[in-house]
């Protein structure tokens, strides 16, 4: 979407395809890092954003016995926003939406299913579709971009391969209610074979509870009142309230992959985001790169679409772009699996009374706390608004109705 918004607002032609019929998906990642906050404004949506409901994390901590360390701090990053904003993913689907829909070259289609790739002369020349109600179309292209994610069917048809790095646990997200008081922010804590971390979502808490890799059926198996009991087990003061979690159908497994794509691109496809470079969820940083390679490929690819054809080379410019900072945070990444959470879920670590020494020495100097928080909330390649789609802030108009029709055309 944020792609979308951009190359519209430059006068190319665009058409955004999405499966379902809106954006309601719970636990979708729901960050908004600084330098997201910082694009919003560069777009004139700062004002817009604001008047979303949301929160504001200054500091991620680790409970250490009874206490709280913090480990990140946000309130030292440079800029405006010494923050990150938790927000419901599909408010901010929609504002970016409604914002690009103000623009007379873009196009949203809901409920349209990319079943295959065209392809002519061994270029990709576009997509057939499939919508809701059974209607099926093509749309011709100058270039396709996959930007579905970790599962990707357009990414699994190109013919791409990707290099898996593998994953030491899987997620489980629920919600509990939150008292007012409670601590805020992010919250992670760490036990014998568990971990979890705590989100301030206003009045509940979303929940990451990590589980040993491929575990999910064998623990549900053991019932809802398991699953209470090992919560309780690490996070005691939370028992008077995980009858709220009445089964285990609200509890949402997050399959965990950390690969990326060997090469991102072939004739008129480009990947982004998880479709080329799944994250772990270390960090929430997945929704940050995606938004910066978003941001980057249109700086780069604007000139050429509106010329009509884009060169595998200048694709390929935007993966030389961003592949650093994405190859250096999932070797973090890795890092943090293999050196401390793998020995976590799996049962073999005990943990330390203290602190690791990492985190240790970022609390005798609360200085460096300024460095996990600068590697989550702005990265390693911060992106801005390109010249040609930034905006003074105003009010976000309402677009235009958005079509499912299917005849073939150029996009």
């Amino acid at each position: 979407m944020v792609l979308g918004l951009l190359l519209a607002r430059a006068g190319v032609r665009v058409t955004v395809l999405e499966k379902h019929g809106d954006f309601l998906r719970d636990f979708r990642g729901d960050t908004v890092h600084s330098s997201t906050l910082t694009l919003l404004d560069e777009l004139g949506l700062g004002p817009a954003f604001e008047r979303v409901p949301h929160q504001l994390v200054e500091r991620m901590q680790v409970m250490v016995g009874e206490g709280l360390a913090t480990i990140a701090d946000l309130t030292r990053l440079p800029g405006p926003h010494k923050h990150i904003a938790l927000v419901p993913q599909w408010d901010f689907l929609d504002l970016l939406a409604e914002a690009a829909g103000a623009e007379p070259t873009f196009e949203l289609r809901m409920n349209t299913r990319v079943t295959d790739l065209l392809t002519e002369g061994g270029r990709v020349s576009g997509v057939a579709f499939r919508t809701a109600d059974g209607s099926t179309g093509e749309i011709a292209a100058d270039l396709v971009v996959a930007a579905d994610g970790r599962h990707s069917s357009v990414r699994a048809r190109s013919g791409l391969t990707a290099r898996s790095f593998g994953a030491p646990m899987d997620v489980w997200w629920f919600r509990v209610p939150r008292d007012p008081g409670e601590p805020a922010g992010g919250l992670a804590r760490f036990g014998a074979g568990q971990a979890a971390v705590l989100l301030n979502r206003g009045d509940h808490f979303q929940v990451a509870f990590l589980i040993r890799k491929g575990s999910d059926a064998l623990l549900r198996a053991e019932g809802v009142e398991s699953f209470r009991r090992r919560v309780v087990a690490l996070v005691p003061w939370l028992a008077d309230r995980m009858d709220t979690v009445e089964s285990l159908d609200d509890v949402k497994l997050l399959d965990v992959k950390l690969d990326r794509l060997r090469r991102w691109h072939t004739a008129g496809l480009l990947c982004i985001g998880d479709a080329a470079h799944a994250m772990s969820p270390i960090g929430g940083v997945g929704i940050n790169l995606a938004v910066q390679d978003a941001v980057g490929a249109a700086t780069l690819l604007a000139a050429p679409l509106l010329r009509g054809r884009v060169s595998t080379a200048e694709l390929a410019r935007v993966q030389r772009r961003r592949w650093l900072a994405t190859a250096v945070t999932q070797g973090l990444q890795r890092l943090i699996q293999n050196a401390f959470l793998r020995g976590t879920v799996e049962g073999t670590r005990t943990p330390e009374p203290g602190l690791p020494k990492p985190l240790a020495l970022i609390q005798r100097f609360p200085a460096l706390q300024v460095v996990p928080a600068y590697l989550v909330s702005i990265g390693l390649r911060p992106e801005h608004a390109p010249v040609f789609a930034r905006r003074s802030p105003a009010p976000v108009p309402r677009g235009p109705e958005r079509s499912t029709g299917g005849r073939p055309e150029r996009g």
